[in-house]
């Protein structure tokens, strides 16, 4: 099961603005995809929040767009920042890029973005968002969300 942003906002606004706030704070972040042997491939991206969606754009024949072409699974790392605090916690996003080739959703990102043509555009299914966070000096809170389920709230000490 799979959703897109907006549904994960409507479903969980207060998380969904933290995770927002965390991919807003900085420009770059990392993004894992699946090399052709099935390892794992790191590489930052910048990310957009519109229309409801959370959007991956990427140089014309990058290596992360040809991974996504060929395994749509995906991990996104929000930047943590400078140091060791992590204002705000740690934010990632699973799931799956499609990409998008043509049509409206293009026109409106690249009306709105201006990126340098060309480009590869993929739009985020999501499976699971993860906000840990230290807690009162004393826990390790994991909020973990996927669709159609309520967050799970975890706590370590």
């Amino acid at each position: 099961m799979t959703a897109n942003w907006a549904a994960f906002a409507a479903a969980e606004p207060a998380l969904a603005k933290t995770a927002e706030e965390r991919f807003g704070a900085f420009t770059h972040h990392v993004l894992a995809t699946l090399r052709k042997d099935g390892s794992p491939r790191t590489t930052g991206i910048e990310v957009r929040f519109l229309g409801g969606e959370l959007w991956l754009g990427m140089m014309p024949g990058s290596l992360k767009a040809l991974d996504l072409r060929r395994d749509a699974r995906f991990c996104l790392q929000a930047n943590p920042g400078e140091g060791t605090g992590m204002g705000g916690g740690d934010v990632r996003v699973a799931g799956r890029a499609v990409e998008v080739t043509d049509g409206d959703a293009r026109a409106a990102y690249v009306e709105e973005v201006e990126p340098p043509q060309p480009f590869h555009l993929f739009r985020t299914e999501l499976t699971e968002v993860v906000r840990t966070c230290v807690e009162d000096d004393t826990y390790l809170v994991a909020q973990v969300w996927q669709p159609g389920e309520p967050v799970r709230t975890l706590r370590r000490t």
